[in-house]
């Protein structure tokens, strides 16, 4: 784990998370990187020098934010980009070598119709980026205990597994296995990819409506520091990549969850 990512949003509790990201690259020994994204057009006849101009600005209000933060001696760079968040996120991670992206739900108000809102939907939905989701308000503390919850243990590249395996090994985190057997599920399911097994401590398989409800009935018995969770075409959030926002009664989570991506297997 070398390189962190953080979208920086407008909200103004958007330090919250990257205080997160900073002390969990503490941990890691890794550097940040604060993704500045803004959308200037310029046409003919056009002030040549707004999109340096806006760049500099936004610099600056975020240098002002990195002062009030407790830097730990990590290395937090700012990597911006004029125009789509999606498009800057896939040409940034490709060129700084992002290991990791760190952003926030939508809101942690249980009365909040959204866990994950339009930008924050669009990175997990649109990019095959390892994601980590962080609670707002929620400190960072070494993760010791990760529940990794899946419809189908097939993983036909195990390198997706290099998050969780990183944080595992840096913590000696326990990684619990949960296996939810949903209506129709196939044999074929069953066969989890031996990585993934080497990594686990123990294997759950629960029968359920949906992979979510199974999560639900083992979040509270195991009370992880962490949910890891793949993004594919079919298993767990199935319908929720479907569409850039999430509902939290569709998927809710009160501690930090790692989206990784299975879509390509």
């Amino acid at each position: 784990m070398n390189n962190i990512l953080v979208p920086l949003g407008t909200a103004p509790d958007s330090h919250e998370t990257l205080k997160y990201a900073i002390d969990f690259a503490a941990d890691f020994g890794a550097s940040v990187f604060i993704m500045d994204v803004f959308v200037v057009s310029t046409g003919a006849g056009s002030l040549g020098n707004v999109t340096e101009k806006v760049t500099s600005t936004s610099r600056e209000k975020i240098k002002e934010l990195v002062s009030n933060i407790d830097t730990k001696g990590v290395d937090v760079k700012i990597a911006s980009y004029n125009g789509d968040i999606i498009d800057g996120l896939k040409e940034i991670t490709k060129e700084l070598e992002i290991d990791l992206i760190i952003i926030a739900p939508r809101s942690n108000d249980i009365n909040e119709e959204l866990y994950l809102g339009n930008t924050s939907g669009r990175i997990i939905k649109q990019t095959d980026i390892p994601t980590l989701i962080v609670p707002k308000a929620t400190s960072y503390k070494p993760i010791e205990s990760i529940l990794t919850a899946f419809k189908s243990g097939i993983l036909k590249r195990s390198k997706i597994l290099y998050p969780l395996v990183s944080i595992m090994r840096k913590n000696k985190a326990t990684v619990n296995l949960l296996l939810v057997k949903t209506p129709g599920y196939k044999e074929e399911d069953l066969q989890i990819n031996t990585a993934l097994l080497d990594v686990s401590r123990n294997l759950i398989i629960s029968e359920n409506p949906t992979t979510y409800l199974g999560v639900l009935e083992h979040l509270h018995d195991k009370n992880p520091d962490m949910l890891c969770v793949f993004r594919r075409k079919r298993g767990f959030f199935k319908k929720l990549w479907e569409k850039s926002t999430v509902p939290k009664a569709e998927f809710y989570a009160t501690v930090p969850v790692l989206v990784l991506s299975a879509k390509k297997d």
